[in-house]
Formats: structure tokens, C-alpha cells, sequence
């Protein structure tokens, strides 16, 4: 692999993937502004201007909000326009990865951990669009690994986009002098992003398929944040920073964990989310 096509090269993980590799392999990675994936024909063009060895597809309209208040443009961002990279990969003979989401979940009345055998069921826009560009493109790219990734965190780092997650948003709310509000009825997988840019080519070591990849994590999210307050040195002040959200999720829990054996079992390892929050925070030497 020598040329890596990426799809939203000024989001979160794109630019840290694209930055981490850059002197690795020859990458290019158009922000929106510079490439309109909803546009076939300017997909195709770019693509086979550039004719990579790999389409790594991580382009999408994220929130859950904007999804649910615009389903026109989620459905052509986050499915259709996948179906353009994913004939455009196909034309030119390259291997693609689509990351998805363990949102695809958030429906599902057991609670989770969910393998990759168990049928996904989402409630929302977004988690429906981006299934329904996984099971799109499984009809038409030949070589497609499909890994489904946790909630990713991280700090700022220089040249790449802005972290919006569960540590920098912690860290933020307390620069405000803000407290956190978070639920002990909600459970996620949250990641290290830099854990998630070394492990995922990997995968191209592996059969095609699904694969759910991710740090586990048996705690709330309100024992996560209390983590992270922790791990900030801040642990004297817990009381007035977290707040118990007594309400959210009390009736139906929210679990949507994702069981990630069988990337475990073909060495793709990742840190449990509270040993990881530590490592990040300690790696960058960020105390309060």
C-alpha cells in the first residue's frame, strides 16, 4: 500500500490518520470544501486523478441532531456519497475501508456488548444512514473491511481538527468553570484516537468483512468522566464539577458497547477507555 485516498481530511480522525502516516505513504486527503463527495463525477475524477491503493472512507455527517433535523442531507452524505467513493474505489481497482459506528446499535432492545453477528437495529438517522452504506457497498467494492469504531477521544494537537468527545468536552467545561452533567445509566466503548490511527491498517491483514474495533470499557459514563476529572488532579473538587444525571436513561439504559473479540483475536489490541483516559492525559502532561 503506497497511496491512501481519505475522505474527510479536515475531520477528527482523517487528519490525525493523514498526519500520523504522512511520511509513510503518499496520502490525499480533501476537506468538504475541497471535495464534494455528494458529486460523482468530482469523485470519480479525483480518485482516478490519484488512483490509490486504498479508500479510506471517513467522511460523514456525525451528529445525531443535525441528522435527525436534516435526513436529506444525512442520507446523501453519509449513504449515497459513500456509494459514490465505493464505485469509484471499484473502478480503480482499490481496496476500500468505511468506518461506521457503533451506533448502528442504538436501537436494539438487548443491551450490548454486540458482536458482529448480531443484527443491528438503529433508531436514528444517522446510525440508519450509515448501515445503510454498509450493507450498500458490500454489494459493489470487492475488497471492503468495515470497521465499526467506539467513541473516539483525544487532546488538541497541532494541524489537526478539534476534539469534541468525553475528555476535551470534560476539560473544556471546567476551563468554563462548568460542571458535568452525566448519566451512570449510559455505557459506551471510548477510545484513544491515536490507538485507533496505529491499529487500523491492520486490518488490511485480515479477511474483509465487519469488524467492531475499540477500547472496552465495563464503566458509566459517569464513572469515565470522574476518571478523567481524576486523572486532571482535580479529584478534591469532584463534588462541585460532576453531576449525577438522575433522569437521562433511568427507564431504558443505554448500552451500546460493542464486543471486539474477533479484532482482539487477529491482534488488533486496544487500552480499556479508564487505563487510556490516564495514558492521554499523562502523555501530554495535561493537569489542572
Amino acid at each position: 500500500m503506497k497511496k491512501i485516498f481519505i475522505t474527510g481530511g479536515g475531520g477528527f480522525f482523517a487528519s490525525r490518520f493523514s498526519a500520523f502516516y504522512r511520511k509513510q505513504y503518499e496520502i490525499l486527503a480533501p476537506a468538504h470544501r475541497e471535495l464534494d463527495i455528494t458529486d460523482e463525477s468530482a469523485v470519480r475524477r479525483e480518485v482516478e486523478s490519484f488512483r490509490p491503493d486504498l479508500v479510506l472512507h471517513a467522511a460523514a455527517v456525525t451528529s445525531t441532531k443535525y441528522c435527525e433535523e436534516h435526513p436529506d442531507i444525512a442520507q446523501r452524505v453519509n449513504a449515497d456519497a459513500s456509494v459514490n467513493l465505493g464505485k469509484a474505489a471499484q473502478d480503480v481497482g482499490a481496496k476500500m475501508i468505511f468506518i461506521s459506528t457503533e451506533q448502528v446499535f442504538n436501537g436494539n432492545e438487548e443491551a450490548g456488548p454486540y458482536n458482529e453477528e448480531c443484527n443491528p437495529v438503529p433508531d436514528t438517522v444517522y446510525g440508519k444512514t450509515k448501515l445503510e452504506a454498509e450493507q450498500r457497498l458490500s454489494e459493489i467494492v470487492g475488497q471492503l473491511w468495515i470497521p465499526r469504531f467506539t467513541w473516539l477521544f483525544g487532546l488538541p494537537q497541532r494541524e489537526c481538527s478539534a476534539p469534541s468527545d468525553i475528555l476535551w468536552g470534560t476539560v473544556q467545561s471546567i476551563l468554563r468553570g462548568e460542571s458535568v452533567t452525566a448519566s451512570k445509566h449510559e455505557f459506551r466503548g471510548m477510545t484513544d484516537v491515536q490507538e485507533m490511527v496505529v491499529n487500523l491498517p491492520k486490518l488490511l491483514q485480515q479477511p474483509c468483512g465487519i469488524y467492531h474495533m475499540g477500547a472496552t470499557n465495563e464503566e458509566s459514563r459517569y464513572a469515565v468522566v470522574r476518571t478523567v476529572i481524576e486523572a486532571l488532579g482535580l479529584g478534591s473538587r469532584l463534588p462541585g464539577l460532576l453531576v449525577e444525571d438522575k433522569e437521562k436513561y433511568l427507564e431504558r439504559p443505554r448500552d451500546i458497547r460493542l464486543d471486539t473479540a474477533k479484532a482482539q483475536a487477529a491482534g488488533i489490541v486496544f487500552t480499556d477507555t479508564q487505563e487510556a483516559v490516564r495514558k492521554c492525559i499523562a502523555d501530554y502532561s495535561f493537569t489542572c
